[in-house]
């Protein structure tokens, strides 16, 4: 087992912390999508996006079932996170509900007028079960395990 690996608790402070996360999801006759995403992680250990509807990887997830996460922090001492699952869409998301991922990364300032001008009625998030793990923590000087072998 590599030495660098993140253990469980680890995982979740790092996903915690404010990243921007790429979403992949398979798509047939060509390379899986791979295209940035805001994030949160719930109190449940759940990863939601949120997106809208018709857009190319909500058509995606929904035909698949599943996306996965990537998650980096690329400042010296590398660390990432990378995990995938089975999805769940949030049909009926409430401004309520996406409000957290928007704060996350605006903050209390900006997050009112951003809900204001990008909250529609196609709002959808996808939820996800994380049920395979890959990280790494290129600053630690000993090893622990993960909860999934990579």
């Amino acid at each position: 087992m590599s030495t660098f690996r993140m253990n469980a608790e680890e995982r979740r402070r790092f996903l915690a912390d404010k990243h921007v996360a790429v979403i992949a999801v398979d798509r047939d006759g060509s390379a899986p999508l791979a295209v940035p995403v805001w994030y949160r992680l719930d109190e449940s250990g759940d990863l939601v996006v949120w997106t809208e509807r018709g857009t190319v990887k909500e058509r995606l997830v929904r035909a698949s079932g599943r996306f996965s996460l990537v998650v980096q922090d690329e400042d010296p001492r590398y660390r990432y996170v990378s995990v995938s699952g089975e999805a769940t869409i949030v049909e009926e998301a409430t401004v309520d509900d996406v409000r957290p991922i928007a704060q996350r990364y605006l903050g209390d300032d900006e997050v009112e007028s951003y809900l204001a001008e990008s909250y529609n009625d196609r709002v959808v998030l996808l939820r996800m079960s994380p049920s395979a793990w890959y990280s790494a923590d290129f600053g630690k000087s000993t090893g622990s395990e993960a909860d999934t072998p990579a």
